[in-house]
């Protein structure tokens, strides 16, 4: 795992966040997601300077599309997001996560 990872890994691990199980580097389809909830099908990948090259976006664009088409949840960060600013990181995750578990209710 690259640092972000690991940082990033420590949050998830346990089952801290609502009491959900995370597995990291985790098999889907033809990929490994790096962090993966099965309860809600949602996946969060972490993002190093490597992916802000043309080939990496494309490439980065394909794999959410068919791991999207599986029915799962895409969650981006990039690795400045998880040094600079992991309480906003962990709020977004937090936030995905209730509302796939209590989607809110449109107005009728």
């Amino acid at each position: 795992m690259t640092a972000p990872e690991k940082i990033l890994w420590e949050k998830l691990k346990n089952n801290s966040i609502l009491n959900l199980k995370f597995r990291r580097q985790h098999p889907i389809y033809k990929y490994i997601v790096d962090f993966y909830c099965h309860r809600l099908r949602l996946v969060i990948e972490i993002d190093g300077e490597i992916h802000e090259n043309t080939d990496a976006k494309e490439y980065d664009c394909n794999r959410t599309y068919e791991l999207e088409e599986l029915g799962l949840v895409i969650l981006r960060f990039r690795n400045d997001e998880i040094f600079k600013n992991l309480i906003g990181v962990l709020r977004k995750i937090q936030f995905t996560c209730e509302n796939i578990i209590s989607p809110p209710k449109s107005p009728l």
